[in-house]
């Protein structure tokens, strides 16, 4: 039995020679699906790496069942804990503005 050799790569065993030969496109690779990855954003907190304008990464210690509960609403909504956490987050700060008027940011000490 004679011993094969795979010399020409991946698109030798396809049988495409013209992905070999094709002139490289200018940056090399074509843009993927999805949000560009670049951004002009200046980030001023180590909690503002990799999140979107306006968005910032916090930690909170909730309730074991209250989060079964969230992950259960996103799961069937088909959306993200993130999601369904920012809408309760906006729906309770409207009813306390409605409630007790515009809410005032805390003094700079």
């Amino acid at each position: 039995m004679s011993k094969k050799t795979f010399t020409g790569g991946l698109s030798s065993l396809l049988g495409g020679r013209e992905a070999a030969t094709a002139p490289a496109k200018s940056g090399g690779r074509k843009p993927g699906p999805g949000r560009p990855k670049s951004s002009n954003r200046v980030v001023t907190k180590s909690s503002q790496e990799g999140t979107r304008e306006g968005e910032t990464r916090a930690t909170f210690i909730v309730n074991e069942e209250a989060l079964e509960k969230l992950k259960a609403v996103a799961y069937w909504e088909r959306v993200s804990i993130k999601d369904v956490v920012g809408r309760a987050f906006a729906d309770y700060l409207e009813r306390t503005e409605k409630k007790s008027g515009k809410i005032k940011p805390i003094p700079k000490q």
